[in-house]
């Protein structure tokens, strides 16, 4: 664990007590150090964290995963010896080998950040529910950006960084449009990007939260406005 030390996991949470004591257990056998932003959940997800030891950021109300993803790299960048910085799922589908590899490139690598991709040419995509498919790969086709940087899956929510993006990282897109907003900072900054394969662990609970069609279309109007800007 020493050797990570310098490595700061941002978990989002958002009424996710079922999973998250569990999800954070296994993270801190590699990573110990670990923040949740509670984002005003209505369950015991508060305690869970705090049982499982990691740190606990509270939002009195649900203002969005951009949001929480942004008090949760403030807390982690103002904490000593914080170098390197990743964002990570709370219901059990990023796996931590995924994150070691990802940071183990960028520090042996030129890059700024590295972000995870379920879509690398090859790869078998059968597993991924095909409404999340047509939305993310939807994404991509209709954003310049997106395609100029080259990435394949920008909505992708495991992502490392190093302090260069965490200190000028400013996410104001409060809801799922946070992540085409750090396609646009990654392009505007001129940050260099990578993408690593990763599996995504669709677990029977993490599929029956769904990803309804309003949500996809959401994602991909939002997706498509801010990719045109260049």
């Amino acid at each position: 664990m020493a050797e990570w030390s310098d490595v700061w996991l941002v978990v989002p949470v958002y009424n996710e007590a079922q999973v998250i004591g569990d999800v954070v257990r296994n993270a801190r056998q590699t990573f110990p150090n670990i923040v949740c932003v509670d984002d005003g959940s209505a369950d015991a997800s508060a305690e869970q964290i705090q049982l499982a030891g990691a740190h606990l950021v509270r939002h009195p109300v649900n203002l969005g995963q951009g949001a929480a993803l942004q008090t949760g790299v403030s807390y982690a960048k103002a904490q000593p010896g914080a170098k390197y910085f990743v964002t990570f799922d709370a219901d059990g589908q990023h796996q931590v080998d995924d994150v070691v590899r990802m940071l183990k490139r960028l520090q042996s690598e030129d890059l700024d950040i590295v972000v995870g991709t379920r879509f690398l040419a090859g790869a078998d995509t059968s597993h991924i529910p095909w409404i999340k498919r047509f939305v993310l790969k939807t994404v991509v086709l209709l954003s310049p950006r997106t395609r100029r940087l080259g990435l394949t899956d920008a909505h992708n929510g495991l992502r490392v960084f190093n302090r260069t993006v965490a200190n000028k990282l400013n996410i104001t897109s409060n809801g799922m449009g946070h992540a085409s907003e750090i396609v646009e900072l990654v392009d505007h900054h001129k940050w260099r990007v990578a993408e690593e394969h990763v599996t995504i662990l669709y677990t029977e609970y993490s599929m029956a939260k769904g990803q309804s069609l309003i949500n996809g279309v959401n994602i991909v109007f939002d997706g498509v406005m801010r990719g045109s800007r260049h």
